[in-house]
């Protein structure tokens, strides 16, 4: 059971728990948007693409996480993007993830990219066969990033 402070992230939690319908976890087609509104802005799907390099393709990007990441990554291989500290934190995660088949929960305060960066995510595996990962992830960013 993973430790969740985020109301929004416990709603998607039990969201997830309650899609899974006995599985170890649900499919991305057993996931509705409307169904999950309150958490669409803070919300990136992540396609992993081959289970040995662990390629991982951004399928959607919320449109609040648009500052949290410098840009709009809908579409993009994530390891295609500029070498960051934030891009090996997300690949290291989404690894984890994917490789364990465990839904991950994390609260961070730490300098990350030369920027305060305050945050609670969880991460949730989706698989449409029982084997291969898909990621979703959802950011409750608690503090507004700073300059350092």
């Amino acid at each position: 059971m993973l430790t969740i402070t985020n109301p929004k992230l416990q709603a998607l939690y039990a969201y997830w728990s309650d899609k899974r319908t006995g599985r170890r976890f649900p499919a991305r087609a057993d996931l509705d948007p409307i169904e999950m509104r309150y958490v669409l802005g803070d919300l990136m799907l992540v396609d992993v693409l081959d289970d040995e390099s662990m390629r991982f393709h951004i399928r959607l990007h919320g449109c609040n996480l648009f500052q949290h990441h410098g840009g709009e990554l809908t579409g993009k291989m994530l390891d295609e993007l500029p070498a960051t500290e934030r891009r090996e934190l997300v690949t290291q995660t989404f690894t984890q993830v994917a490789t364990t088949g465990e839904p991950m929960q994390a609260y961070r305060e730490f300098v990350l990219d030369d920027r305060w960066a305050q945050y609670e995510a969880v991460v949730l595996p989706l698989s449409s066969d029982g084997l291969r990962s898909t990621c979703c992830s959802s950011v409750k960013s608690t503090a507004t990033d700073k300059s350092t």
